[in-house]
C-alpha cells in the first residue's frame, strides 16, 4: 500500500508530461498498431467508395464482403500461431481444396447411396469427414516438420503441389455439385442467414459479453492489485464496443433480399406479396461460423498453456525447449490446428460455390499469409494476434472488391495484393527496430 503511494505522484508527473493523445492511448491501453491498420482499413473502403461512385459503402457490398472475408479470416487465425513460431504454411490453399473436394464427393455420391439423399445427417457428416482429413493432413506436415526435422517451407511447399493434385486425382478433374441444401447454409445467402431478429439478439449478446468482460478484467486487475484503467475509458471502450457491433447488425438487416425471392417467400405461405415487402438478411452465417472461430482461437492463444507455450517458442525456441516445453509436440498441434482451420474455411467456400472445384483455394495460401501479416503477426516470431488478423483478411477482401468493383484486371489485382504484402513486412521491420 506504501509503495502504491510512493510510486503514485511519479506516475501523475510523468503522465501530465504526455500529450493528450498519448494519455488516452495510455488510459484506454489501445493497441496502436491496430488503431493504424483499423484506419488503413477505413481509408481504403472511404476511397474505393468515392472511386466507384458510391456503391462501395452500401449494405449490399459490405454484407457480400464480409461473406467473401469468411475463408480467408479463419484460416487466418490459424496461421497467426504458424507464424508466431516462426514456420511458415504455404498449403493452406491446396489442403482447402482437397478437403473441400473429399466433403462435395463425400455428400454428392458417397453418403447417398449409403443412408440416402435428403438424409437430415448429411451436412454434419460430409463436414466431420471433411474436418478430419483437414485435421489429418495437418498431422502429417507437423510430423514431418518436427519430427523429421525438414523446414516447414519445404514441406509446406510440397504439400501446396501435392493436395492440389490430389484434389484433382479424386475426381479426375470433375466438378462436383450440389450439395445438401442444411450444407449450403454454410455458405450465406437469402438462406444463409439468420434474419433481422436473430441479429439483433445476437448484437445484445455480445455487447452483454463485451460488458462483463471489461467488467471481469477490472475485477481481476484490482484483486492482483495491478494498475486499473480510468472509469472513463472503461465506459469509452464498452460504448466504441458496442457502438460497432451494433452498427455492424444495423448494416446487415439494412440488406433485403431480391424481389424475385421475397416473391416465392410469400407464394410459398400462399399468400400475396405486400407493397414495399422488406425481408432482412441479417448477419450471415459463414460470419457467425468465422467470429466464432476468432473468438476461441483467441481464447486459445491468450488463456491456455497451449497458447502460452506457442509464443515462448516463437519468442525463443532455445529457451522454450531448456524450459521442459516439448517444442515437437506444440509445433506438430499448431500444423493440426492449421489444417482443422482450413476445412472449416472449405466448408464455407464449398457451401458458398453450392460446389466443389478442383479450383477452388488457389492463392488463398497467399491471402492468408497476408491477412496474417498485416494483422501484426511478425514473420520474426513471438508476436502477432489473432483479431489483427481477422481484421486483415477483411482488408484483404477490400482491396479485391473495391477492384472488382472498379473493374480492374485479375492480373493487376494480383499486383496490388503482392505489393501491400511486402509493405506490410516492411512497416513490421521498421516498427520491430523502433520498439527495439
Amino acid at each position: 500500500m506504501s509503495d502504491a503511494t510512493t510510486h503514485a505522484p511519479a506516475d501523475k508527473a510523468r503522465a501530465s508530461e504526455l500529450g493528450p493523445v498519448a494519455r488516452f492511448l495510455k488510459a484506454t491501453e489501445l493497441d496502436t498498431r491496430m488503431l493504424g491498420m483499423i484506419g488503413a482499413l477505413l481509408l481504403i473502403w472511404i476511397v474505393f467508395h468515392l472511386l466507384s461512385g458510391g456503391l462501395f459503402l452500401t449494405p449490399r457490398n459490405l454484407w457480400n464482403l464480409s461473406v467473401q472475408s469468411s475463408s480467408i479470416a479463419v484460416m487466418a487465425t490459424g496461421m497467426v500461431l504458424v507464424i508466431v513460431t516462426r514456420n511458415i504454411d504455404l498449403s493452406v490453399g491446396s489442403v482447402l481444396g482437397f478437403a473441400g473436394m473429399i466433403m462435395g464427393v463425400t455428400q454428392a455420391e458417397v453418403l447417398p447411396s449409403l443412408i440416402g439423399f435428403g438424409h437430415p445427417a448429411m451436412w454434419l457428416l460430409a463436414a466431420l469427414v471433411g474436418l478430419a482429413v483437414g485435421v489429418a493432413v495437418g498431422a502429417l506436415h507437423g510430423f514431418i516438420i518436427a519430427y523429421l526435422g525438414v523446414p516447414a517451407f519445404i514441406v509446406t511447399l510440397g504439400g501446396l503441389l501435392v493436395w492440389r493434385g490430389a484434389a484433382w486425382w479424386v475426381t479426375s478433374g470433375r466438378t462436383v455439385a450440389p450439395m445438401d441444401a442444411t450444407f449450403r447454409l454454410m455458405g450465406g445467402g437469402p438462406d444463409g442467414a439468420i434474419g433481422a431478429m436473430w441479429s439483433w439478439i445476437v448484437g445484445l449478446v455480445a455487447c452483454a459479453a463485451v460488458v462483463l468482460m471489461l467488467i471481469g478484467g477490472r475485477t481481476q486487475r484490482r484483486r492482483f492489485n495491478f494498475p486499473l484503467r480510468p472509469v472513463w475509458a472503461e465506459v469509452f471502450l464498452a460504448v466504441v464496443a458496442c457502438g460497432l457491433i451494433l452498427a455492424a447488425v444495423m448494416v446487415a438487416n439494412s440488406y433485403p433480399w431480391p424481389v424475385g425471392i421475397v416473391r416465392r417467400y410469400y407464394e410459398a405461405l400462399g399468400e400475396s406479396v405486400p407493397e414495399n415487402a422488406f425481408i432482412a438478411h441479417g448477419i450471415a452465417i459463414p460470419v457467425l461460423i468465422a467470429l466464432g472461430v476468432g473468438i476461441v482461437m483467441t481464447f486459445v492463444a491468450t488463456r491456455t498453456r497451449f497458447g502460452r507455450y506457442v509464443f515462448a517458442i516463437g519468442g525463443n525456441p532455445e529457451a522454450a525447449m531448456l524450459a521442459g516445453i516439448n517444442t515437437r509436440w506444440v509445433t506438430m498441434k499448431i500444423f493440426m490446428v492449421m489444417g482443422a482451420l482450413a476445412a472449416i474455411a472449405a466448408m464455407i467456400s464449398t457451401a458458398r460455390l453450392n460446389a466443389a472445384t478442383n479450383a477452388q483455394g488457389t492463392l488463398d495460401e497467399l491471402l492468408t499469409i497476408a491477412a496474417a501479416v498485416i494483422g501484426g503477426t511478425s514473420l520474426s516470431g513471438g508476436v502477432g494476434t489473432i483479431a489483427g488478423a481477422m481484421i486483415g483478411a477483411v482488408l484483404m477482401q477490400s482491396l479485391a472488391s473495391g477492384m472488382i468493383l472498379l473493374g480492374v484486371d485479375t492480373p493487376l489485382q494480383n499486383i496490388v495484393v503482392g505489393l501491400a504484402l511486402v509493405v506490410a513486412v516492411w512497416l513490421d521491420t521498421v516498427y520491430r527496430r523502433r520498439v527495439q
